[in-house]
C-alpha cells in the first residue's frame, strides 16, 4: 500500500514566496520624532524661566496648554463653497478635521439664521500644537506684508495670547493657485499660567517676535 502523505506542521512557518506578494507593509521604527520647539522649550527655555521667576519645581512653570485657530467665513452665508475651501485650508494647516462653527442667534441685518454655518476651528493639543508655532514664528510671520513685530499687550489678562492673521497664504503650504480668495484667521495661545508677564515671557522665549513694550 502507499503511504499517506504527511501534511506539514502548522506550527512551522513555510517561507513565503519572493513575489512581492503577502508583503506586509513597513511599519515605523521606534515613536514619532519630537517637535524641535519642544525640545527647545525643556532645554533651553525651561532653565530659562527657573531662573528668571526663581522657581524650582518645573511643574509650577508657564507652558502652552494649547493653540486654538479659528476662520470666520461671513461669505458662507451667500456662497457655501467658501466655507469648504477655508475647512480644508484649515486641515491642511493644522493636520487634523476641524469643527464647523455655527450661529448662535439670528440676526436679519446680516441674513444670519441660528445654526447657520459661519466659518470652522480647530484645537491643536502636544506635538500639533508645537508643530503649528514653529510653522507661525519661523515661516508665516516673516511672510507678512510690511510686518513690524507683534503687539506685546494682545492678552486677555489670564496668560492666553490672541493675534489676527489678514491672509492664510503666508503659509507655504497653501498652493496660491487653489486657495485665491483673501481669508483671516483667528490664533489664541493658551498658557497655563493666570499672569500676563509669565506668558508673555514664555512666548518670548519661544522666539514669538513681539514689539517692545
Amino acid at each position: 500500500m502507499a503511504k499517506k502523505e504527511q501534511k506539514p506542521d502548522k506550527s512551522e512557518k513555510v517561507p513565503k514566496k519572493k513575489d512581492g506578494k503577502g508583503k506586509r507593509p513597513a511599519q515605523p521604527e521606534g515613536p514619532p520624532p519630537t517637535p524641535r520647539l519642544q525640545e527647545r522649550y525643556e532645554k533651553e527655555i525651561l532653565p530659562a524661566l527657573a531662573e528668571s521667576l526663581k522657581r524650582t519645581n518645573r511643574l509650577s512653570l508657564p507652558r502652552v496648554r494649547k493653540i486654538v485657530i479659528n476662520m470666520g467665513v461671513g461669505s458662507a452665508i451667500g456662497e457655501k463653497k467658501h466655507l469648504e475651501e477655508a475647512v480644508d485650508a484649515l486641515r491642511l494647516l493644522s493636520g487634523q478635521q476641524p469643527v464647523v462653527t455655527r450661529g448662535r442667534k439670528s440676526v436679519a441685518g446680516f441674513r444670519l439664521r441660528e445654526g447657520m454655518a459661519i466659518g470652522c476651528k480647530v484645537t491643536l493639543r502636544r506635538k500639533r500644537m508645537y508643530e503649528f508655532l514653529d510653522r507661525l514664528i519661523s515661516v508665516a510671520l516673516p511672510r507678512v506684508r510690511d510686518f513690524r513685530g507683534l503687539s506685546p499687550n494682545a492678552f486677555d489678562g489670564h496668560g492666553n495670547y490672541s493675534l489676527g492673521l489678514s491672509e492664510q497664504l503666508v503659509f507655504p503650504e497653501l498652493n496660491p493657485d487653489k486657495y485665491s480668495r483673501s481669508q483671516g484667521m483667528n490664533i489664541t495661545i493658551v498658557t497655563t499660567t493666570e499672569k500676563d508677564e509669565e506668558a508673555r515671557q514664555l512666548l518670548r522665549g519661544f522666539g514669538l517676535p513681539m514689539r517692545a513694550a
